[in-house]
């Protein structure tokens, strides 16, 4: 079943407006590639990117762990998050990580003011340690 098949996957969300796939899309599979990169060694992880609409209308992937990449205005699960998460690193009209830093919940948003705010955001969030914890609710190994 499905279900199974993504057991110790990590979901990376981009926006599916034109802008969201144009601009945010390449963003979110350089998290994608460094998620995989980082769990090289964990043969049953995996990491997907899929677009907000399809992650919104599919009920069965809100129990996964999710990296939503890009704004409220061209990403839907970052505006959907944006009241239901804490904020982890903010610049005020700059960018912004939302994320529960104790990690009881998978979800986090990545996202700045405009595209090359973005861009800032998704650097900041693997450069300064984010995505290494985010992914610590992943096991090393599965028996």
């Amino acid at each position: 079943m499905d279900e199974e098949l993504l057991d110790h996957t990590l979901l990376v969300v981009a926006g599916s407006c034109i802008r969201g796939e144009k601009r945010d899309r390449p963003l979110a599979y350089k998290v994608r590639d460094q998620a995989l990169r980082q769990k090289v060694g964990v043969a049953s992880f995996d990491c997907i990117v899929l677009s907000d609409i399809w992650y919104l209308n599919s009920k069965h992937l809100h129990k996964r762990p999710v990296i939503s990449i890009g704004g409220p205005g061209v990403n839907h699960l970052s505006g959907y998050l944006y009241d239901r998460l804490s904020t982890a690193l903010m610049v005020e009209n700059v960018l912004q990580i939302q994320m529960d830093v104790t990690l009881k919940d998978h979800r986090c948003a990545v996202w700045g003011m405009d595209h090359d705010m973005t861009v800032e955001a998704v650097e900041t969030f693997l450069q300064k340690g984010h995505l290494d914890r985010f992914l610590s609710v992943f096991p090393e190994a599965i028996a």
